[in-house]
């Protein structure tokens, strides 16, 4: 008897020790392969949810019920419902359940034929969840991405992932349950996903990341965007917007000067909060706040905001400009900011060492950067475009205003677009870049020089490349909100004005829909002169452009070029000639924004009558004849033309040409020809088929 209860006793003790033991929470992932961890040597170890339980501890229990080549819809050819992981994964009576399925319905043998099973099938899935535990948290997500390089990307896996997209967010509002991200964190990241498809080991970890956030709240605290530093400037006349991130549900206050709003983090961690529009002002604070952490700017202003962008053109610092010195030892102004986004490394004509192609590689081409006030040592580093269009605003609206500044010598066009842009409209510039006829040859020949020390690796990246300078410049300063752009750029693309004629809108599209403004100031600097015979065309065709999206403007630069050297010195009147546009566009000053602008020409005759947007007071800039006019017959052999001038046209006419049928001015990639109007401001290179 007395050994029975011994026997009770230690029992009873035994059954109060695993009383008191916490039972684990248990977390079921559902997937295909990419949950299941394929195309890694160490799935056990590395899948995403082996990460995702070393990251949630051992308070946790997660379970991989993943399964190569399922598919979501029934009807399908591997459905999930008919695989051996689905009843282990229901008798697992998970306490939160992560559904990543629908990869593999972008198959033409699913999606085609079976789209209208979709939410129904993936409700079921979510029911048989909530079956298994009625209790259950139910996350699904987003597709993780698939790259350009799948070999059905273009053949209809692009827009049939897209949908899919659009249809897993029905599935999370029906079904009440909550949506994660797995598109977002690994899209500008395709070399993470080695096959197209599946992510290496970091791009598992990426995943599980983003489910340990969303499970535990912990976003890694109160974060914002670079942009805020001490001396920012925000924009006046518009809704004030300060965004960030935080630990789901922390509470924010954020105050700008006197006034003071509250919010919290959602699930995603993702916060923000708008105060009314301001009129221009400086010395305000910027206080954001949790429980935990502080962050706190002084010296905000409220003014114009400006970004300045493109390539070695806007990137020419003020020091290297003619009367830039200068310039800059007069330049102490404290409402006057710049935020220089300064890169690492140069694309000079070098090979980077092995710590630059991997920083390069993984996005980290920009130093940390802050915004500065004018003053005779910061101005000198500022892009001399941009100076002196910020010190014409300065001048004449008596606000502060602030540049970003961000341009990459020799960058072309596409490396600034976002990615799902030219996947959607340009893909084949993405296929093989470095080998890619589309992009300029001496930008690939430059590019392969730079990463030469790894040239085994077929994924290594380069400020080039494109999407690149958008993921890595664009999209870390997050959503500012904009008074407009200025653009130079183009010398990386005049190899090909046809190709260029389509990115550049794009382009414009891309920034527009990034800073939240349809109607976004995107104005850019003509081509200058240069001994480079494609570039009258490309000039002619940057003029023609104006007419491809609304809200553009042209500054020409072609009197200011040098024959031998892409970076004449003389950028004062550039940034003076985009300031013209802003405040004529922009700030309603009345004065003349460009100079000349082709609009008509007709032949009576030997004799053609040109005419001109912003054409008043036509005259020669040199007190001289008009020179740089040529007429051409059905041959198209062009001849010199007399130019005189009627008032606010010009007549032309040329003994060796009978009957003209085209006219072109300017065409020289080094011209000379001096038309202006009344404001001084010189006309645009053109050609045109004449009206007969």
């Amino acid at each position: 008897m007395k050994r029975f209860f011994l026997t009770l006793i230690a029992c009873l003790l035994v059954g109060s020790v695993y009383s008191s033991t916490p039972r684990k929470i248990k977390v079921a992932c559902i997937g295909d392969s990419i949950t299941y961890g394929a195309a890694i040597e160490d799935r056990v170890n590395y899948s995403y949810p082996s990460q995702l339980q070393v990251m949630l501890g051992d308070d946790y229990e997660v379970g991989n019920f993943g399964r190569n080549g399922a598919t979501l819809i029934k009807r399908s050819f591997r459905p999930y419902f008919d695989q051996d992981v689905f009843p282990k994964a229901m008798d697992f009576a998970g306490d939160i359940y992560v559904i990543h399925l629908g990869v593999n319905d972008t198959d033409p043998r699913s999606w085609p034929n079976y789209r209208d099973d979709f939410v129904g099938d993936y409700l079921a899935l979510i029911d048989s969840c909530k079956q298994a535990n009625p209790k259950a948290r139910i996350i699904i997500a987003l597709l993780s991405p698939l790259a350009d390089r799948h070999y059905r990307f273009m053949s209809g896996t692009k827009q049939w992932h897209e949908d899919i997209q659009e249809a897993i967010k029905v599935v999370a509002e029906t079904a009440g349950c909550e949506l994660i991200d797995f598109h977002t964190p690994l899209y500008p990241y395709p070399w993470h996903l080695p096959d197209a498809v599946h992510p290496d080991e970091v791009g598992y970890g990426i995943l599980a990341k983003t489910v340990y956030s969303r499970i535990t709240g912990d976003y890694g605290g109160l974060a914002v965007s670079p942009l805020y530093t001490d001396n920012m400037v925000i924009q006046r006349r518009r809704p004030i917007t300060i965004e960030g991130t935080a630990n789901a549900g922390d509470k924010i206050t954020v105050k700008l000067g006197r006034k003071a709003l509250k919010t919290a983090a959602g699930l995603d961690g993702k916060w923000s909060v708008e105060f009314p529009s301001m009129e221009a002002a400086t010395g305000l604070g910027l206080t954001i706040s949790t429980k935990d952490k502080v962050l706190e700017y002084s010296n905000i202003a409220i003014g114009e905001l400006w970004l300045c962008s493109g390539q070695s053109n806007m990137r020419f610092r003020l020091s290297e400009a003619d009367g830039g010195p200068e310039a800059a030892a007069a330049s102490a102004d404290p409402d006057l900011r710049f935020f220089n986004q300064e890169f690492y490394w140069a694309t000079s004509d070098v090979s980077w060492p092995e710590s630059a192609v991997d920083s390069v590689k993984n996005l980290i081409y920009f130093r940390p950067a802050k915004w500065e006030t004018a003053s005779p040592k910061t101005s000198l580093r500022m892009s001399a475009v941009g100076y002196w269009f910020a010190k014409e605003l300065r001048d004449s609206l008596k606000v502060p205003v602030g540049i970003i500044h961000n341009a990459v010598g020799g960058s072309p066009a596409e490396a600034w677009i976002d990615r799902n842009t030219l996947e959607w409209k340009f893909p084949v510039i993405l296929r093989d870049w470095i080998n890619n006829d589309f992009i300029q040859g001496w930008a690939r020949e430059r590019a392969a020089k730079n990463i030469s020390y790894k040239k085994g690796d077929k994924f290594a990246r380069h400020p080039y490349e494109p999407c690149y300078l958008f993921e890595s410049a664009i999209l870390p300063i997050g959503h500012p909100t904009l008074a407009g752009v200025l653009w130079y750029q183009g010398e990386s693309n005049a190899h090909n004005f046809e190709a260029h004629e389509y990115l550049f809108p794009l382009l414009v599209d891309s920034w527009r829909e990034w800073f939240n403004n349809q109607e976004l100031p995107f104005y850019y600097v003509q081509l200058s002169s240069l001994n480079r015979p494609s570039w009258p065309w490309f000039r002619d065709s940057q003029r023609r452009l104006l007419e491809s999206r609304p809200h553009l403007g042209m500054a020409v630069s072609s009197d200011l070029g040098d024959p031998s050297d892409v970076h004449y010195k003389d950028k004062k009147p550039v940034g003076e000639r985009l300031a013209r546009l802003a405040l004529h566009n922009e700030y309603d000053f009345d004065l003349v924004p460009s100079g000349p602008l082709f609009k008509s020409a007709t032949a009576s005759g030997s004799k053609v009558f040109v005419t001109f947007e912003y054409g008043t007071g036509l005259k020669a800039s040199d007190g001289t004849e008009v020179i740089g006019f040529e007429l051409a017959g059905k041959d198209m052999l062009y001849h010199k033309a007399t130019c005189r001038l009627e008032g606010d046209r010009a007549v032309l006419s040329t003994p060796e040409v009978k009957n003209p049928v085209y006219v072109r001015y300017a065409w020289e990639p080094y011209t000379r020809a001096n038309l202006v109007n009344s404001a001084g401001l010189p006309a645009s290179t053109f050609l045109c088929t004449l009206l007969l």
